[in-house]
């Protein structure tokens, strides 16, 4: 069997750290690993659409910046097909056979759509396009025979679903879709980054993220303006550490060479932290500190979105490329899904000869 990886992102806004921790730095490492023999990366316009329909122009303007972004980081799309959702139809198709496969009370105790509506306020009128989100991921990820799909924790009801729909699918026309497995992130701090105000999700809506693409002068007043400890008012005050913004994000990028480079003082974290818990640090220079690691970490992603934003059109050729090459993989695809469903009628000769033969012996 193949080892096939299928992820994305939806293109409602630019990408930005807590994208680059959960997901994209390890895209591109097991990108790079060798170990997959596909790997499809999805700008997920068509699922936008779900709750944006009345704003199509934030899809259409976000699909560019978000492809921008994926190629800064390092995806490569000789090794990774890079796709736009809705130039696949046959995702659609599949998506439409499978709604039969699963109940409308399923899909309303789906966790993540529950937080979801909830987060929208679609409480009193969902679209249906919406509430049907995981049932669309299922095709996605099916389409391409994916058994591998990166998430954070908070998808994995969806992953789930995905595969209570295989297995639907294959007792009852048989096998046709592996189940897939997730691959989590390996570390606490990767699976969600706070946000700037210390609200538990970095969240373009809320304007509380560092975007990979920000200018040096804007990720610095952001990170100075971070929330802390409330009660480390003073410099020699005892400082908290546990859910501290700053030290999540220094867990996520801060390695011993940077405080070599930039706070000798300290040999690594573990120090920083010891010293911070005691009393005697504080808050600006820790800031000045992470404000160092991170604009290290993204100077190279954004002098790489620099030189491809010269070339729009050549990064729309990768786009269109990549798409055409992922719709040739789900044609093969739904063409097995419409014989094992028997709905091939046109291709099917011996239906065909069947229901000559019944009406040539009447």
């Amino acid at each position: 069997m193949s080892n096939i990886i299928l992820t994305g992102d939806r293109p409602t806004g630019r990408l930005h750290l807590g994208h680059y921790v959960g997901s994209l730095r390890r895209r591109v490492e097991l990108q790079n690993s060798g170990k997959f023999d596909k790997i499809f990366i999805e700008i997920a316009d068509a699922q936008a659409i779900t709750d944006n329909y009345k704003n199509l122009d934030k899809i259409r303007e976000n699909v560019i910046e978000v492809a921008l972004d994926y190629l800064a980081c390092g995806i490569d799309p000789a090794k990774s097909t890079i796709f736009v959702q809705s130039g696949i139809p046959e995702l659609c198709e599949l998506t439409f056979y499978y709604l039969n496969l699963v109940t409308l009370s399923r899909l309303e105790r789906n966790p993540t759509i529950k937080e979801e509506i909830k987060l929208r306020n679609f409480e009193t009128s969902i679209p249906a396009g919406f509430l049907t989100y995981p049932v669309s991921q299922a095709a996605d990820i099916t389409l391409f025979d994916a058994n591998t799909v990166p998430v954070g924790d908070d998808q994995l009801p969806m992953i789930e679903q995905t595969r209570e729909i295989v297995r639907s699918f294959n007792s009852i026309y048989g096998d046709t879709f592996v189940e897939p497995k997730a691959v989590l992130p390996e570390t606490e701090t990767e699976c969600r980054l706070p946000g700037l105000d210390g609200k538990a999700k970095m969240s373009k809506s809320l304007g509380n993220c560092i975007y990979l693409a920000d200018e040096p002068e804007v990720i610095e007043k952001k990170i100075m303006g971070m929330f802390t400890d409330p009660n480390h008012l003073r410099v020699e005050d005892p400082g908290k550490v546990e859910g501290n913004p700053v030290f999540i994000y220094l867990e996520a990028f801060a390695r011993d060479e940077h405080f070599a480079k930039y706070l000798p003082e300290y040999k690594n974290l573990d120090e920083l932290k010891d010293h911070y818990s005691r009393g005697g640090l504080g808050d600006v220079k820790i800031k000045r500190f992470l404000n160092n690691v991170i604009q290290e970490e993204l100077k190279p992603i954004r002098e790489r979105r620099k030189e491809l934003q010269k070339n729009i059109p050549g990064v729309y050729k990768i786009l269109e490329e990549g798409t055409l090459k992922a719709r040739e993989d789900g044609i093969k695809k739904i063409e097995e899904v419409r014989r094992k469903m028997r709905i091939n009628y046109f291709e099917d000769k011996d239906l065909i000869k069947a229901h000559t033969d019944k009406y040539l012996d009447n």
